[in-house]
């Protein structure tokens, strides 16, 4: 079999069709719904009923899988009319509304049949299933909403994996063996990081003592190299008003992701004629920073201004989707956003890239791809400027000796970016920092009839507004866009170029994607405690108490273990809670006539007795380079 003529997604497809083959002859009943192909797998919905079907039933139907594998040798395509669909299932809600959503699009509706199983599909197949779908794996079970929907019927979702080769699949079987171990989720828990109450909301991070010291950490860290790099950092508030975010689109554009608008009947003193009395949480923070860029004029002297923010944004995340701290509600950018020239594109860009690059090496990513990501079909602005954007993008990352890829048409509707990936320590790829051109809040436009239309689709708008004919007044009166302008040499007005960029992303995810790096062993520069000092017996105890005082005047995070347990003991616990150093103190060090301590890491290696002294200078140095 040659490799690389297997195309991933088709194989998992293909798998996913096997999946639901041994699910209907297992459980006969069982409504079927879609089965797509995703990154490192795929999955296949099901509505069982009154049935409760778990992961213990998975080597029952892996191996009705496999059973069946002899007779399918291959995908056949057959066409059918609507009718001869809607005969086949009958009794499936599911597929009767994918077949009436894909007739009146005018599709054609095929079933793809391999064996004695057929299945309403698009197609994207092997070409010989009986020897190309043998290594497979069953992951897991989860609930999901028909179509991604809560108003719809939570269906179970069963994850699965499928690879040409069988050492392809034990190596990614491994490699989630060791994802499993290093879950953020679960470290959290053990380490005592963060949690999620359903009080407080899901989705919404409760940061624990030990993670929001390190988050001090990082942001300080953060703070002090955006300061160096001449950027002016600012505060927003959580609210806004509704009209920010309507001039800006996002409301338009991003409502299904938008917390709901706040419809105030009455505010004192405000009028409603005005419509600029009702707030919505915050989704981004450019349209604030535009604000603050516009609280006075702006002179090309002044440029490039960089503006720059930790700000917390909210999203409407579906229930579904939410996952620990890298899928939340809730979550705060370190947010920027760049004003300039076009003849300062370019530099500025690279500014960027390069700050990337040294964050990704401080927090030990070294392996990372750029993607260029270019024009979609449908966007904002003029080909000439995109073009710019695009090429712009390309020479920076040159200059700046980055590899990239381009990803074509993948750029949103307002501007080309480019997006870096970093692998972690298990080697898996992570989007964190992005640098995006933006052609629709700068520049000012009229609203037009097809977005008095869009707008008048969202039932926000039909509340607040009653009648089409209100609404087009109001989006008249507002417009699109800010109208963002600096004064030119000539003492003209031009529209500036407008740069969003973040580095880490969020810190939830990005503290998420961290703690699984480490696997929970942070370096001691951002260990929450970084040496524990462990006194044999109570004669011991103020030796440790004298050394510890010594390290806190050094600004290193110490505690002293007097707890009634056994040496043993304490180095087991304190190594399961991953605390870099640890200092025995018994007789030996207490006799000594320097404070004296020895030290063990909590990899087990023992690093012998030295002084406080020899000790303090080692950390302060370790902690210096940021090792």
């Amino acid at each position: 079999m040659n490799r690389k003529n297997i195309d991933l997604d088709n194989l998992r497809h293909s798998c996913a069709h096997l999946l639901a083959a041994a699910v209907m002859e297992l459980w006969p009943d069982t409504k079927r719904t879609i089965g797509p192909a995703i990154e490192n797998g795929f999955y296949y919905d099901f509505d069982f009923g009154d049935i409760k079907v778990s992961e213990k039933d998975f080597p029952k139907i892996e191996t009705r899988m496999l059973q069946l594998l002899p007779d399918w040798k291959e995908f056949t395509r057959i066409e059918v009319s609507p009718e001869q669909a809607k005969n086949d299932y009958g009794d499936n809600p599911y597929k009767l509304e994918l077949i009436d959503e894909f007739s009146s699009k005018d599709q054609k509706l095929t079933f793809y049949k391999s064996g004695n199983y057929s299945d309403l599909c698009r197609g994207g197949h092997v070409e010989n299933p009986g020897n190309q779908l043998k290594y497979f794996k069953l992951l897991s079970i989860a609930g999901a909403y028909w179509r991604g929907n809560e108003k719809n019927k939570m269906l179970t979702r069963i994850y699965g994996t499928c690879f040409p080769t069988k050492k392809e699949l034990e190596n990614y079987l491994k490699a989630v063996e060791m994802a499993e171990k290093s879950d953020h989720r679960k470290l959290g828990k053990e380490l005592d990081l963060f949690s999620i109450s359903s009080l407080t909301g899901q989705g919404l991070i409760l940061w624990h003592p030990k993670l929001a010291l390190i988050r001090n950490i990082v942001e300080q860290f953060w703070k002090d190299i955006h300061y160096q790099q001449g950027y002016q950092l600012v505060n927003t508030p959580h609210i806004a008003s509704m009209d920010m975010f309507v001039l800006s689109r996002h409301l338009s554009k991003y409502i299904d992701y938008m917390f709901p608008v706040m419809l105030h009947q009455f505010i004192e003193g405000e009028s409603s004629a005005d419509y600029s009395v009702d707030e919505v949480l915050k989704p981004m923070n450019c349209p604030n920073h535009i604000q603050i860029f516009q609280a006075r004029p702006r002179s090309y002297r002044e440029l490039p201004i960089r503006m720059g923010e930790l700000g917390t944004v909210y999203r409407y995340e579906r229930a579904g989707v939410l996952h620990g701290m890298t899928r939340v509600r809730g979550f705060t950018q370190d947010d920027s956003h760049i004003f300039c020239t076009p003849d300062q594109v370019i530099e500025e860009v690279r500014q960027v890239l390069s700050i990337m690059k040294y964050f990704y090496a401080v927090f030990g990513f070294s392996d990372y791809q750029a993607y260029i990501s270019t024009r979609p079909e449908k966007y904002l602005g003029d080909k000439k400027s995109w073009d710019f954007a695009e090429q712009s993008l390309q020479k920076a990352a040159v200059a700046e000796d980055l590899d990239y890829k381009i990803d074509k048409g993948a750029g949103v509707f307002y501007g080309p970016k480019i997006d870096m990936k970093v692998k972690d320590s298990l080697g898996r790829e992570w989007q964190l920092g992005t640098v995006q051109f933006d052609f629709n809040q700068p520049s000012r436009a009229e609203t037009t009839s097809e977005e008095i239309e869009e707008f008048w689709k969202l039932k926000t708008f039909k509340q607040k507004f009653k009648s089409k004919n209100n609404l087009a007044k109001y989006l008249k009166k507002l417009g699109r866009g800010f109208d963002v302008t600096y004064v030119d040499t000539n003492g003209q007005a031009k529209t500036c170029v407008m740069i969003h960029r973040v580095v880490l992303g969020s810190m939830e995810r990005f503290f998420g994607i961290l703690i699984e790096h480490f696997g929970g062993a942070f370096p001691l520069w951002l260990a929450p405690v970084q040496v524990v000092l462990i006194p044999i017996s109570d004669r011991h105890h103020q030796t440790a108490l004298k050394i510890a005082e010594k390290l806190k005047s050094e600004k290193i995070r110490v505690e002293s273990d007097n707890r009634k347990e056994s040496m043993q003991a304490k180095i087991r616990d304190h190594t399961l809670q991953k605390i870099p150093y640890m200092g025995i103190i018994g007789d030996k060090e207490t006799g000594s006539q320097w404070l004296s301590l020895t030290v063990r890491d909590r990899n087990g290696k023992n690093h012998g007795f030295m002084s406080a002294d020899n000790f303090l200078d080692i950390l302060k140095k370790t902690i210096e380079k940021k090792a």
